[in-house]
């Protein structure tokens, strides 16, 4: 039986954030909010969903839970799986951990049965626009109801007591990591590695109030508000790993080279100029585009791929990054999902060679990051996938709070440097978190 959605228009909204933050608050069952620029789309109440493991892939639907050997190639696994969805139209929003990155490049196995990739179709779904909002749901009720809190009054920001977390925390084991990350580089061993440090935070957090108040300060690519499985977070992030089209159209977005960025006009001036001028952060910049091209030529048309936008600076609220785009056509055979399993994990987030910069991530790092430097990601049954990169972002799990950050390691840097990088990233949320009521 194949379920159908029905659906509703009601007009748009000044303040389009207000709304879907307000709807969030208000649900007690699985979410994902997900802006793409100018909307963003609220889906609540899975009613099929897909988790993948190391080991098997796991579908609920209908009440009824099955699973299947996770195959060689996952991600064309998940891609047939999701074809047999009994949703009409549907539209699947969920996450993906950084350590699924192993599995998709051929490294070891990850250890244990964490999950790699939740992904859900919803029972309800709510694209919120300043011109519509477009309400679509599996029962009458449901949509009902859902039109019902989107008219609801309008409910004031809720911006409690402000959390300051220690951005110290780890200092000097990072700049230890670093030092030995910069010797493996001049060993040959890999060109670049991405070396993150987690900073706990103390208390409850309103993640919801975060959010709003931290979107409203920054200038993300994406940003997200998500409860689903494993994973509890919200962030903005700086840029895309992937974005396909119905229509074969590709691109990624690596962002590699960064700078502060405050209100002091002539000091972000001064440190623009810097960053352009920096040649460490110009390679650090250049290898990772370097990188992009190879992943998309060998998925696209020949002669497609192409760099666009290449090094511009663009403002990510706390940070200025240098940006490349990098475009193409995906070739006959090859879908979103191909160009997902490529991409993924971003190459700013992981290294060069990827698959030796996760490997060494796992020797460095005392903690698995899970949804840190994973993704966030839609997808649709006409070809369209859209994943963000999972930094600059606040995370709960089983009572805890924390933040981290990460910075491009290369033979050039220096172990204060790159603190001082995670320092100025870690300021996007830092600055914002909200303390929970009691």
């Amino acid at each position: 039986m194949v379920h159908i959605y029905r659906t509703h228009r009601l007009g748009g909204t000044p303040d389009p954030l207000r709304l879907a933050t307000r709807l969030a608050r208000g649900l007690t069952v699985p979410f994902v909010l997900y802006e793409r620029p100018g909307t963003w789309t609220l889906a609540a109440a899975p009613v099929w969903e897909l988790i993948l493991r190391a080991d098997t892939v796991e579908i609920r639907a209908d009440g009824v839970t099955t699973a299947v050997p996770t195959g060689d190639d996952p991600m064309q696994q998940v891609r047939a799986l999701l074809a047999d969805c009994p949703v009409g139209g549907w539209r699947v929003h969920g996450w993906a951990a950084f350590e699924l990155g192993r599995l998709l490049h051929g490294g070891a196995r990850p250890a244990g049965d964490g999950v790699l990739l939740h992904l859900m179709v919803p029972g309800i779904e709510a694209r919120i626009g300043a011109d519509a909002v477009d309400l679509r749901a599996l029962s009458a009720a449901d949509l009902d109801a859902l039109a019902a809190a989107v008219t609801a009054g309008p409910v004031g920001p809720e911006h409690g007591e402000q959390v300051l977390p220690d951005v110290e925390h780890g200092a000097e084991a990072y700049r230890t990591a670093v030092a030995a990350a910069v010797g493996d580089i001049r060993d040959r061993r890999l060109q670049k590695v991405i070396l993150s440090r987690v900073v706990p935070v103390s208390g409850a957090v309103d993640l919801a109030a975060t959010y709003e108040l931290g979107r409203r300060a920054n200038t993300p690519a994406r940003s997200f508000l998500l409860r689903l499985g494993d994973a509890t977070a919200a962030g903005f992030s700086p840029e895309t790993v992937a974005e396909v089209h119905a229509d074969g159209t590709v691109s990624t977005q690596p962002l590699a080279g960064t700078r502060a960025f405050s209100g002091d006009h002539d000091e972000n001036a001064r440190l623009r100029t810097e960053l352009t001028g920096d040649a460490k952060e110009i390679f650090e910049h250049a290898i990772s585009v370097k990188l992009a091209c190879e992943e998309l030529t060998g998925l696209c048309v020949p002669g497609s791929v192409q760099v666009g936008d290449f090094m511009t600076v663009t403002e990510r609220g706390s940070v200025q990054h240098l940006a490349s785009r990098v475009n193409g056509r995906l070739a006959e055979g090859r879908n979103a999902w191909h160009a997902f399993a490529a991409l993924f994990p971003a190459v700013t987030a992981s290294g060069i060679p990827k698959l030796a910069a996760c490997e060494s991530i796992h020797r460095y790092e005392t903690a698995a990051r899970g949804l840190y430097s994973g993704a966030v990601l839609t997808a649709s049954h006409d070809g369209d996938l859209d994943a963000a990169l999972v930094l600059r972002t606040v995370f709960q799990d089983g009572g805890r709070t924390w933040l981290r950050a990460g910075a491009g390691i290369v033979e050039q840097s220096t172990p204060e440097r790159e603190l001082e990088e995670t320092r100025e990233k870690l300021r996007s949320v830092s600055r914002f978190l909200v303390r929970a009521a009691a």
